[in-house]
């Protein structure tokens, strides 16, 4: 009888071996997942960038239409906004926006983020 109950016991709980083996595993899945993460919340703020570079650019030409500007009229952020822009954009990785004159686009601080590779984490039109 008493050797049933000791046997019951041995046979409820994880071996280390079992645990190790669990935890290995875990790793090797955050070990594939956090970079694929890193890399898509990049993707995203570049998104995001590229968005409010076309959003200043459109409001340049609205700018150079409205008041008969040429090509090499330059803008500034005041002549922008609020007239054109409502609240100016700001970069959601930390850079800033270079607006340029009316024949160039508008550019981010980051540009092409250093990655040749994967152009979809530029910060440029």
């Amino acid at each position: 009888m008493m050797r049933k109950l000791m046997n019951r016991r041995r046979e409820r709980g994880f071996t280390l071996v079992e645990i190790m083996i669990v935890v290995l595993i875990i790793g090797i899945l955050l070990a594939i997942a956090v970079p694929n993460f890193m890399s898509a919340r990049e993707r995203s703020r570049a998104n995001a960038c590229r968005s409010n570079l076309r959003q200043i650019q459109a409001a340049k030409e609205q700018w150079a239409m409205a008041n008969n500007q040429g090509p090499t009229a330059t803008p500034t952020q005041a002549d922008l906004s609020p007239t054109f822009i409502q609240t100016w954009p700001t970069c959601p990785s930390g850079g800033t926006y270079t607006i340029g004159n009316m024949s160039t686009n508008p550019t981010c601080s980051i540009g092409d983020n250093g990655t040749r590779d994967d152009p979809g984490d530029d910060h440029s039109l």
